[in-house]
């Protein structure tokens, strides 16, 4: 049974306290992760520390540092909130940290997660000479993680982002304005391609909806809190991801590379299509389901992915 608040406030009174408290009631309340955190400990921390105005890497010296009444009274309240409505924690916050950047959310769009992260610090190498990138392309923008983090790498390079949802784009324009990035990033409200003006990029990157409905019912709470707009992608999971391979063929310079998140639906993607050479790229953090094409075999196998569009 979940504590009281009053019983809290007087057994409890370091900041390791409330961490450790917090850890067990996730624990014990069965909550899911995979929105930036992958364990009840890791969950606790970064709801603590943020509501404390605390930097996530704080050291372990302030671990022993009492707290105010107030400030156990608001740690209380946010993990009460946190098991009570199972929503993501970064909806709670209204922040997450995608590339080592802070960024706006809320229930208009996913919380950022990819593992894409960890290639754009890379720089996208050694796929692509970073002097080569003039111009970048996120599809399926969301919170505008990618397109902004990608603005950060390659200061150099214009950025567009593309979403469908206005309700997202809102978001995106809230993180645009946060990083200051007007200039360099251009959004554009649009299905895929279809908007964009005749211009071709060194690299297009998405983490598209890529959930097949039937995957999608059964994920936890957590996960249909957020936008089932940023999920669901048809029957198979591949609606979207075959119209990007299909269209992505006229967006490409000669030397350009096509990277898109599938998560799951990884192997669906590699059975309908046996004979491409996907590379599917590892990660040192976690995290799978991504593929690399580079332009020249987006061409090469255009027409396959034409006759898949459903």
């Amino acid at each position: 049974m979940l504590q009281t608040t009053t019983d809290v406030l007087t057994s409890l009174h370091t900041l390791r306290d409330y961490i450790r408290w917090g850890a067990s009631r996730f624990a014990e309340a069965k909550l899911n992760y995979g929105h930036g955190t992958a364990s009840a400990l890791d969950e606790a921390a970064a709801l603590v520390l943020h509501t404390l105005h605390l930097p996530y890497n704080l050291s372990e010296f302030y671990l022993q540092s009492s707290l105010t009444t107030e400030e156990r009274q608001a740690i209380a309240n946010v993990i009460e909130r946190r098991i009570n409505e199972r929503i993501p924690a970064s909806y709670l916050t209204h922040e997450a940290i995608f590339a080592g950047l802070s960024f706006y959310v809320d229930e208009r769009v996913l919380v950022p997660r990819s593992p894409i992260a960890e290639l754009i610090e890379q720089r996208f190498a050694p796929w692509i000479e970073e002097d080569q990138v003039e111009r970048i392309l996120d599809l399926c923008t969301g919170s505008g993680c990618i397109a902004i983090a990608c603005a950060y790498a390659f200061p150099e390079a214009m950025v567009d982002a593309v979403e469908l949802s206005a309700d997202a784009l809102a978001v995106a324009q809230i993180n645009l304005e946060k990083h200051q990035l007007s200039e360099e990033l251009g959004l554009y409200r649009s299905d895929l391609f279809t908007a964009l003006p005749a211009v071709q990029y060194d690299v297009i990157v998405s983490n598209p909806p890529y959930v097949a409905i039937e995957e999608w019912r059964q994920l936890p709470k957590e996960f249909h809190a957020e936008p089932e707009i940023g999920f669901v992608a048809g029957q198979t999971g591949l609606d979207i991801v075959i119209r990007i391979l299909a269209e992505a063929n006229d967006y490409l310079t000669p030397q350009g590379i096509l990277i898109v998140e599938v998560g799951s639906s990884a192997e669906t993607l590699q059975k309908t299509f046996p004979n491409v050479p996907f590379y599917w790229l590892d990660f040192e953090r976690g995290g799978d389901g991504v593929f690399l094409l580079t332009s020249e075999q987006v061409a090469e196998y255009h027409d396959d992915f034409e006759n898949a569009l459903v």
